[in-house]
């Protein structure tokens, strides 16, 4: 099973700021892989494994923000959709150089 973390946090103070970092640096000392800005993922082994670390981030979770769980099988993590988009430069190469020019 895969337990899936979301949060928005607030960041406009620097204690905000320092809210987000401890919450984020918690995530992953306690195995916590980042798929994307601030989308978390861990890996367990059984339901009793979920229920530990569902209880673990609801008692270091911020004061404030929004934090969201789910909890999906392995069989559901597997048909995850990953769609990359066509990665893009701001560097001109030498045709579209002469181009401009």
């Amino acid at each position: 099973m895969r337990v899936l973390v979301f949060f928005d946090l607030p960041v406009v103070t620097s204690e905000n700021r320092r809210t987000y970092s401890k919450f984020r640096k918690f995530l992953l000392k306690n195995g916590f892989i980042m798929l994307q800005e601030s989308v978390y993922c861990k890996l367990a082994l059984n339901g009793t494994a979920v229920n530990a670390i569902i209880d673990n981030v609801h008692r270091n979770k911020p004061q404030e923000g929004l934090v969201q769980l789910l909890t999906v099988t392995e069989k559901q993590y597997s048909k995850m959709d990953i769609i990359i988009g066509e990665l893009k430069s701001e560097v001109l190469d030498s045709d579209e150089r002469l181009v401009i020019l």
